[in-house]
């Protein structure tokens, strides 16, 4: 069946859905999970090996991905616009794919300052010692153009980040990459691929933690690279295969699932953490909220402009320099659970101290005095979760009384 031209939530819902076969078929893509791939013939065999060899996207083994792989590749490609989508383990599994993908040693790359702190763990633990620099930056703060060197081979950003959630001029910082020949790689997991197309905007590389907004329901541990040149997916290509990164059937066809129902479960998370968001910013006991939804946001302006809409993410920091009434705060807590991933229904809280502050290199930018929480904002009702926020400052207004009488 042909359909006719449709919208981005319309191609979203219907991307990679199995063709009909003798005239029926089921709605979802079946999972098919298999570690060996067999064959007809000897000739039909070296077929197929000499079409992987040559990049088509066909498989001669298991870990290469079947038909369920196939429609998550084909359905986050058209999320964001792209040439090619990879899959791999983990959101972190596909961020360290694209930097051994593109880095050799001697190779420099810059980083955004305030990128997800586990980036810094794979620098510290493998590139170094593969004489692979990795050079962390503030983009709000400095030129990138000075700062590309002969031997750049990589722009590595995120943006909003994952603390703080600081917008980038993205469309300026491509241009300059671009302009010297340096292709740009953009964590896009904040949007879900939905509310922000960094291809779009000038990036080569958008990278998610499908783990996340995409899957929906903290079930799934996964992560997607697309791309928007077939030059940037052969060297893509060689280096998953070499690396022998592969899902399950099964996690391929959660994630795509939860991809069908990511308009409207992003429209809701943008509701509640938009309320939650407002309530904060008139309690006494916050020096300031990030969102950059919020108009009082540093941010605001260029996520107007390149954003269509704002997640479940919030962060606020508190007055008190001492983190006791942070932590009284996080122990009170009852609808929102203590934990470090986002993007599934459910509402959480992290704890961020100065001290993860500056791993995540805010430091050298605008870190707050005080300690920051992040919060997920759910899917529960928002009257809820503002009803349990103030429970927790209570409890953390008690913990600063409690110093003070000490």
């Amino acid at each position: 069946m042909t359909r006719g031209p449709a919208g981005p939530a319309t191609r979203l819902l219907h991307a990679g859905t199995p063709p009909l076969r003798d005239g029926s078929g089921p709605v979802n893509v079946p999972v098919v999970r298999t570690s060996t791939v067999r064959f007809g013939s000897v000739a039909a065999h070296e077929d197929l090996h000499r079409q992987r060899s040559a990049g088509e996207r066909v498989a001669t083994y298991g870990r290469h991905g079947l038909d369920t792989h196939r429609a998550l590749e084909d359905a986050v490609t058209d999320l964001e616009g792209g040439h090619r989508a990879f899959l791999a383990p983990s959101g972190l599994g596909a961020i360290s794919l694209v930097l051994l993908a593109l880095l050799s040693p001697g190779d420099h790359a810059l980083v955004a300052d305030s990128v997800y702190a586990p980036v810094r763990r794979v620098d510290q633990t493998l590139l170094q010692r593969l004489g692979i620099e990795l050079e962390y930056f503030s983009p709000a703060h400095e030129d990138l153009a000075a700062l590309i060197r002969p031997k750049t081979r990589l722009v590595y950003l995120e943006s909003p980040s994952s603390l703080l959630f600081e917008v980038l001029d993205l469309p300026a910082l491509a241009a300059i990459a671009r302009d010297r020949g340096v292709p740009l790689a953009m964590d896009n997991t904040w949007s879900g691929g939905w509310f922000h197309k960094p291809l779009s905007l000038g990036a080569n590389i958008s990278i998610q933690a499908s783990t996340k907004y995409i899957a929906g329901h903290s079930d799934v541990m996964q992560g997607i690279v697309v791309v928007d040149s077939p030059a940037l997916a052969a060297k893509l290509a060689t280096a998953h295969e070499a690396l022998g990164l592969s899902i399950s059937a099964d996690d391929a066809y959660l994630a795509l699932r939860g991809l069908r129902t990511l308009p409207v479960r992003l429209a809701q998370h943008q509701r509640h953490a938009t309320e939650v968001a407002r309530w904060l910013q008139q309690q006494a006991t916050v020096a300031r909220v990030y969102y950059p939804a919020l108009p009082e946001d540093a941010g605001h302006a260029l996520w107007r402009r390149d954003f269509s809409g704002a997640s479940g993410l919030v962060s606020f920091a508190f007055k008190d320099s001492d983190d006791r009434a942070a932590r009284a705060f996080v122990d009170a807590l009852r609808h929102f659970a203590i934990g470090a991933s986002w993007g599934g229904y459910e509402s959480l809280a992290l704890l961020a101290p100065p001290e993860r502050l500056r791993d995540h290199g805010y430091w050298r930018t605008q870190a707050p005095a005080g300690p920051v929480v992040r919060l997920h904002v759910g899917l529960e009702d928002p009257q809820d979760l503002i009803a349990d926020l103030a429970q927790g400052l209570e409890h953390a207004a008690r913990a600063v009384d409690w110093k003070n009488a000490a």
